[in-house]
């Protein structure tokens, strides 16, 4: 299994996802619950398609940097 850093964050939509090392797969979702489960899927599909088509799978890098207070 390989762990990807995922990014969540919250707008005036809803919440949308992001993953640093796998740019473009993206996901979005009225609750946090929902982009966490539209995140896995797409992910799921995004390396589908890059090996459909020849494409490397990317080694994940991103780290969790933790947080700092200011």
């Amino acid at each position: 299994m390989t762990d990807y850093l995922v990014i969540y964050e919250r707008n005036a939509d809803g919440w949308w996802a992001y993953l640093p090392d796998l740019p473009g797969c993206t996901a979005n979702g009225d609750r946090r619950e929902d982009v966490e489960r539209n995140v896995r899927e797409a992910v799921v599909a995004h390396l589908d398609l890059l090996r459909a088509t020849g494409r490397p799978v990317p080694v994940p890098v991103a780290q969790d940097a933790g947080r700092i207070a200011v």
